[in-house]
């Protein structure tokens, strides 16, 4: 039964920083790519931030490029976004995804950025 569980969100300042956490379980984590979404709020769709491949290759949304670093531990079966000089329009419900799932899996942690 493949799980993920976002966790790491919360309330910050602009310019503050936050790291989410994704665990994943169910399924041999090194194998798969893994990517974080976010829904903003008042917004029904997910919104695609940032991938990381098996490989190793990353990729981000213009909109959080130089900001945002994804990274991975597969000994820990754990994915990560480093979420650095945030903005209030980064305020969103953040989701990780696997290989076989989709946004909205997990059930997502809150990131609230205040001016």
């Amino acid at each position: 039964d493949l799980q993920l569980e976002e966790s790491g969100g919360g309330s910050v300042q602009a310019g503050g920083s936050l790291r989410l956490s994704c665990r994943a379980s169910g399924l041999i984590f090194a194998d798969s790519g893994v990517a974080w979404y976010r829904q903003p709020p008042g917004n029904d769709a997910c919104v695609l931030v940032s991938t990381l491949t098996t490989d190793g290759v990353t990729d981000y949304a213009d909109s959080v490029k130089g900001r945002f670093t994804i990274s991975r531990d597969n000994a820990k079966n754990t994915a990560y976004l480093q979420m650095n000089s945030l903005k209030p329009e980064d305020t969103a419900v953040y989701y990780c995804a696997v290989d076989g799932t989709v946004c909205g899996w997990g059930q997502g942690t809150q990131v609230t950025v205040s001016s």
